[in-house]
């Protein structure tokens, strides 16, 4: 439900933005929302006790010079009691300004640690392929093979062992 509150709220910032300005936005907003990893700062958000004034300048009390618009943006998520949905709100404008420059990030999931040049390697490949600057990190978990996902363009490419076991098996069976 929140992301499609913060996709309406994203759209509204983006009508009529270039790059830069959207971008400047995005990085004061992740600033804010650096705030929502402590529990003591999401416990005065949350409380009935503290006025939406005093949270609202809580929250633009991290920014050293903020535009307009952004004061305006959390000025109108105070009143609507809508400030715990701020760290929603970056993640899809980081999405977007992704979209707009081109520029995207993924993750490739394996059951060791690769090396930089194999993973440079396959960010050069994919980066071809999309026509698009990629930037992958590494994610070394029990997969037992090897995962690409680029969440932001919808892609995922995957080689698992099971599957190939189970393929072989299904080929064999089907040629007897």
């Amino acid at each position: 439900m929140n992301d499609l509150i913060a996709k309406r709220y994203v759209k509204a910032l983006l009508d009529g933005r270039n790059v830069e300005s959207a971008t400047t936005i995005c990085n004061d907003l992740k600033t804010i929302s650096s705030a929502f990893a402590e529990e003591k700062f999401i416990s005065i958000i949350a409380s009935s006790e503290v006025k939406t004034e005093n949270k609202i300048e809580l929250v633009l009390s991290f920014l050293d010079n903020t535009s307009d618009e952004l004061k305006n943006l959390v000025k109108l998520l105070g009143s609507k009691k809508r400030l715990d949905i701020i760290p929603d709100i970056t993640s899809e404008l980081e999405s977007q300004v992704a979209k707009m420059n081109n520029s995207y990030t993924g993750v490739v999931y394996c059951n060791k640690e690769l090396s930089s040049d194999y993973i440079s390697t396959i960010e050069k490949k994919f980066s071809e392929k999309f026509n698009v600057q990629l930037s992958l990190s590494q994610n070394v978990c029990d997969y037992d093979g090897i995962k690409v996902d680029i969440d932001s363009l919808g892609v995922e490419i995957s080689f698992s062992k099971d599957r190939l076991k189970s393929q072989m098996i299904e080929h064999i069976l089907k040629a007897v």
